[in-house]
């Protein structure tokens, strides 16, 4: 015999002494474990991690259905910087589909004057969010001239004779009332004696972040952004914009935030961040917005009102004298007839096991395969050095 038969592996479930078969067992009838299962074994990963990690975190399902929610409201949360508009001229107004008006909205919305650089400029807020600015009235007077017992003429514009419009404000108010559009704030005495004017010209080169909240009829509608007090006329809507006695206003805006209703986890606003930037004298940005109810039940029973939306923008621009839209910022918004209901639930214990069980059964069955493998061929490779066929 040649030295390489001399060291010939000894066969798997043969006799270390006799190389018989051990008693009881038929040559060829029981396989053995080869060494390579032991190895394919230790190489798999713990069968339980993964399905244990889906059974203690909550997964989230998603369904649809109509939505039949009626009379409830809309909340629309913003916050919208305008880099080269004063606060002291920027209204805010809402519409909707069944007629009901809200212009020159002040509750729950509030202005920040910031300079060119985009920095806040300290001011005092009233109880509503509007600017109080003291400088005018320090330096040209205004209510400070007049005793407890002054009744300020509305100009025609009064809605009773008792009625008293002792600030610009209030002659405004009146005039937006009426229809009416205010030609010259200095031939009336509250604004000139207040330095409307000369407000509007110490706020030159500043812009405005506007931001707060809109709680409106959940219908379709919208709300807008635009310079001058707004008023129906003829059945029109009109921005009046003549006290300002500009040539032009820019309605560059960045929307910082816009979402409707409360924040819940995963929810995605496409318009925060947005940047729109005005190259004429007049512009009109417009945003035509699709809100989807939303319903986010937590796995703790907390329920969540809110919304989704998608939105399209469209924008028009022009000349002075030739633009033929009304210069501001535009949100028209639809709902849709669908809501969305995200539901977090636990994984339940049998669906837990069977995954577990799909696993370690997959090990397994891998597992066999890689041991038959490496066994045949280690018989093959036995056979061959047997013959003296294998080098």
């Amino acid at each position: 015999n040649s030295p390489r038969s001399s060291v010939r592996p000894q066969r798997p479930g043969l006799s270390s002494k006799t190389g018989n078969p051990p008693r009881g067992v038929v040559a060829g009838q029981r396989r053995p474990r080869s060494s390579g299962h032991g190895r394919a074994t230790v190489q798999t990963p713990e069968p339980g991690r993964v399905p244990q990690g889906l059974y203690l975190h909550a997964v989230t399902e998603t369904t649809l259905r109509v939505d039949t929610s009626r009379g409830e409201k809309l909340r629309i949360n913003f916050d919208i910087t305008f880099p080269a508009l004063q606060c002291s001229i920027i209204s805010v107004d809402v519409m909707d589909i069944s007629g009901q008006e809200h212009l020159d909205v002040k509750h729950d919305v509030f202005k920040q004057r910031i300079d060119a650089h985009g920095n806040v400029i300290a001011t005092k807020q009233d109880a509503v969010g509007g600017m109080k600015v003291e400088k005018p009235l320090q330096h040209h007077g205004g209510r400070l001239e007049h005793n407890e017992t002054y009744c300020g003429s509305c100009y025609g514009a009064q809605e009773s004779p008792e009625q008293c419009c002792n600030s610009c404000e209030d002659v405004r108010e009146a005039y937006r009332k009426k229809g009416w559009g205010v030609s010259n704030p200095d031939s009336i005495d509250q604004c000139k004696s207040e330095g409307f004017l000369q407000t509007i010209k110490d706020e030159e080169g500043e812009g405005c972040n506007i931001y707060g909240f809109l709680e409106i009829n959940k219908v379709a509608g919208n709300f807008h952004f635009a310079p001058g007090k707004s008023f129906q006329q003829s059945n029109v809507h009109v921005h009046d914009l003549l006290p300002f006695q500009k040539d032009s206003f820019n309605l560059s805006h960045k929307i910082n935030k816009l979402s409707f209703g409360e924040p819940f986890p995963g929810v995605i606003n496409p318009l925060d961040g947005a940047q729109w930037i005005q190259h004429s004298s007049y512009g009109m940005a417009q945003y035509f917005v699709k809100v989807v109810p939303t319903v986010y039940s937590h796995i703790n029973e907390q329920i969540i009102l809110s919304n989704q939306f998608s939105v399209t923008e469209h924008s028009r621009s022009g000349d002075s004298g030739r633009v033929q839209a009304l210069p501001g910022v535009f949100f028209f918004y639809d709902l849709s007839p669908i809501k969305v209901t995200f539901t977090e639930r636990h994984v339940s214990f049998l669906h837990f096991l069977t995954n577990v069980c799909a696993i370690v059964g997959g090990v397994f069955t891998v597992s066999g395969i890689i041991d038959s493998f490496v066994y045949h061929g280690q018989r093959a490779i036995t056979k061959k050095r047997e013959l003296g066929k294998f080098t």
